[in-house]
């Protein structure tokens, strides 16, 4: 999430791979499952800072690097709690909508310049982040899923 971290880093990495063509950001965290009369201002902008200013901190460093090659592809990986909120999981959900909506953002200020941006909105997927999560959230999850069960990982990069 900090903003010259992600600089220097760019630039280490366009210095050793060549400039970056494709990203793919994925980075995020669940925080807290809590009704929002209970969430922490502090629980709040942590989620906010990693999910959505890292994203936004990420997408203005590589963009730029792809404006100066007019080319580039950058996917963001949103949720569909994103679009639809989850109960208990305000922070997450707002974060993820607000993804979403710089996506769109940023996709519509690139399209000129053979630059794609979109966002991939999976259900859930049992990875790591199912550790911040209460069992009661997962199962409330699950529940909305049509197929009765988690998206693999490997399904969502098919």
């Amino acid at each position: 999430t900090d903003p010259r971290e992600v600089e220097r880093t760019v630039v280490q990495t366009a210095r050793q791979l060549g400039p970056i063509a494709i990203l793919v950001n994925s980075a995020g965290i669940a925080g807290m499952n809590a009704p929002l009369v209970e969430y922490g201002e502090d629980e709040w902008r942590k989620v906010i800072d990693v999910n959505l200013n890292g994203t936004f901190n990420v997408n203005k460093v590589v963009a730029a690097q792809m404006m100066a090659g007019n080319y580039g592809r950058i996917v963001n990986v949103a949720s569909i709690a994103g679009k639809e909120g989850n109960p208990n999981a305000a922070a997450y959900s707002a974060s993820k909508a607000a993804v979403i909506a710089l996506t769109k953002s940023l996709g519509k200020e690139l399209a000129d310049r053979n630059i794609a941006v979109n966002a991939i909105t999976p259900a859930a997927a049992r990875t790591r982040i199912f550790d911040q999560m209460e069992q009661s959230h997962i199962d409330y999850m699950l529940s909305k899923i049509p197929r009765g069960r988690f998206v693999e990982v490997h399904e969502i990069a098919a």
